[in-house]
């Protein structure tokens, strides 16, 4: 495919990406690698349900076909068609447009009625650019840097955790002693817009443009990868990534499905001479809002992709009311998944999502919504807890739906008595450690907002709390500087010990017969049970509550600062409370591997919402 500005080769009939000639450049990917590792889709799957190791196997296709080819546009389908080792059809698509710089990408998946089970655990495309020439990683504006070698991986330390690495013998010795790791470049779905890779020797810039999250799963704040050490460019649809086996897509025997994921745009850009890193990125910025403001794409040929008039859109008006009176939500989550429970959303992954944020009156308009029937959903941070439509949203083509006003009432059974944290899904604002000079990215040494993509920062609770662990009084603590961002293990020479917290508060009185209720949200957990008690400090006791073993979202070891959001209301008995000093004890009792633990949102207690102030102590 050549439209004068670039030029892609493909392989017949695979559809494998074998080249991309732009602005001099003969093959931007790297022809060392043999042509089915250059280009490509792949999928992470078991025909066999009960397999708990996926196979990676490659979107092959066994027919080529040019679907559409005018003096404005050309398109062409590789088709893989189903087999024993992967029951469902693909059908791949690639398009460029006439002054395009760049071109397009998107697949149709489709598994036909009667088709045998089948478990998909990742589905992307991979793009492998030549080593010596692309050597700046931008994943963001502050994620941006000179990156390492492949080779410098192959002889560098393996760390804790199979993707980090200490690179030891790198091939530039400036980056001597840093730790290199896929997973510190992840980010939200949201936020994943555009990333990609520049030689700063040729003035190019190739980036990954995906301009809408609605064939993700999971949500907005569901983290994947982006670009990483290669190099390596990615578009990932869909995975496990940050939270675990919830997330496998599992078709029982005979389920048909279909779902198109895509397009999303391969752009390249250049600059005279050698290329300044931040304009070319700037110029990528600049491209992906186009991208962006020109969804859904009218070019896409196939029937399965609805075009714009193909559509509809949901407008109403969200309300929070976590007391006497509803307010408006302010810059809130509303989405439209699948129905489902409250918070379903988190793991669904067969259909589409459409999210956007409320405007400071609590207004949202979804535009571009595929015909289906949904529910509406909702979070709101500030607030603890997840909103459902009552009813469900039916969507027309070229229609609009208007609500009635949405009234989201989060949990509350009473008054706050304390708080620690901030109620937005996410372990930020707690008190991160810096990391062991020795395991450092210098990219993230000044900078607050992604200090906890360093490696190893769940070991140095054990440099803080070497003897005896997390104790937090209210009214005295700071959770900004005393509430350790994650509740991990405590290292005791070389066996990982449970760790149990404390948090200390006054009472007043009790009142006799009163409700309190204790909320626990969870940002993350992996492999781990959250045992609470109350002013009873003996592990093997009975607690008032256990999670039981939760979660595999491997936030903590994958520097993450979130993963699957979990909360918990817990009906605390007034005979275990006393007057004055209480302590609720908190213990991840899960000690197999040192990677378990849990990252909390928000914790409050409630008290009896009659006379309230009687029941805190003046601190």
């Amino acid at each position: 495919m050549d439209n004068g500005i670039v030029q892609v080769t493909f392989s017949v009939p695979e559809g494998y990406v074998t080249g991309i000639r732009f602005n001099g450049l003969d093959n931007i990917l790297d022809v060392t690698n043999r042509i089915s590792d250059r280009g490509y889709w792949d999928i992470a799957s078991a025909s066999n349900p009960d397999n708990d190791d996926p196979d990676e196997i490659s979107v092959v296709g066994g027919s080529f076909k040019i679907i559409s080819q005018t003096p404005d546009k050309a398109e062409i389908s590789f088709v893989c068609q189903q087999t024993k080792s992967l029951p469902l059809q693909a059908d791949i698509r690639y398009v460029m447009l006439q002054g395009s710089s760049g071109f397009y990408a998107y697949a149709i998946f489709e598994r036909q009625k009667g088709s045998p089970p089948l478990n998909v655990d990742q589905i992307r495309t991979v793009y492998k650019l030549q080593p010596d020439k692309f050597r700046y990683m931008a994943v963001s504006d502050k994620l941006q840097r000179l990156m390492p070698m492949l080779q410098d991986r192959e002889t560098g330390q393996p760390l804790a955790y199979k993707e980090a690495v200490l690179l030891t013998r790198p091939t530039n010795p400036k980056i001597k002693g840093q730790v290199d790791d896929k997973y510190q470049y992840a980010c939200d779905d949201k936020d994943n817009k555009v990333h990609g890779w520049i030689s700063t020797d040729h003035g190019i810039g190739m980036w990954m443009i995906t301009p809408t999250d609605e064939f993700r799963m999971g949500g907005p704040l569901k983290q994947d990868l982006t670009s990483h050490v290669g190099p390596t460019m990615l578009a990932m649809f869909h995975s496990t990534h940050y939270a675990g086996p919830d997330l496998i897509m599992k078709f029982k025997d005979g389920e048909p499905w279909k779902k198109v994921f895509g397009p999303y745009f391969v752009h390249l850009n250049s600059l005279p001479g050698k290329g300044d890193p931040n304009m070319l990125w700037q110029h990528a910025k600049d491209q992906m809002l186009k991208e962006t403001a020109s969804w859904p794409y009218e070019f896409p040929m196939s029937l399965d992709f609805p075009k714009a008039n193909q559509r509809g859109s949901v407008a109403g008006r969200l309300l929070v009311n976590d007391g006497a009176k509803a307010t408006p939500a302010n810059v809130g989550w509303v989405g439209l998944a699948l129905p489902g429970d409250a918070g379903s959303w988190q793991y669904e992954m067969k259909g589409y999502q459409f999210w956007i944020q409320t405007d400071r009156d609590g207004k949202f308009l979804i535009k571009n919504v595929h015909p289906g029937t949904y529910n509406l959903y909702a979070f709101v941070p500030g607030f603890i807890g997840d909103y459902k439509s009552a009813s469900i949203v039916t969507v027309a083509p070229g229609k609009q739906v208007s609500l009635a006003d949405q009234v989201f009432t989060p949990p509350r059974s009473g008054q706050t008595l304390w708080e620690i944290g901030i109620p937005d899904r996410s372990a930020a604002e707690f008190f991160v450690p810096d990391p062991r000079p020795d395991l450092t990215n210098p990219l993230f040494l000044h900078d607050n907002e992604n200090k906890y993509r360093q490696y190893g920062l769940w070991d140095r609770y054990t440099d803080l709390y070497p003897k005896q662990d997390l104790v937090y009084t209210v009214g005295v603590s700071d959770y900004q500087k005393h509430w350790f961002f994650a509740h991990v293990l405590r290292r005791v020479g070389q066996i990982y010990e449970p760790a149990t917290w404390q948090i200390v508060f006054p009472l007043k009185e009790v009142v006799p017969s009163g409700n309190y209720t204790l909320h626990i949200a969870l940002a993350g957990a992996t492999l781990s049970e959250l045992q609470v008690r109350v002013n009873n400090p003996d592990v093997k006791s009975r607690p008032v509550f256990t999670t039981l073993l939760i979660g595999r979202d491997n936030a903590i070891a994958r520097h993450g600062i979130h993963g699957i959001y979990r909360l918990y209301s817990i009906g605390i008995k007034t005979d275990s409370l006393k007057t004055g000093d209480n302590t609720i004890f908190l213990t991840q009792s899960r000690n197999k591997e040192m990677f378990r633990g849990v990252m909390y949102d928000y914790i409050r207690l409630e008290g009896p919402s009659a006379s309230p102030r009687k029941l805190l102590q003046e601190l």
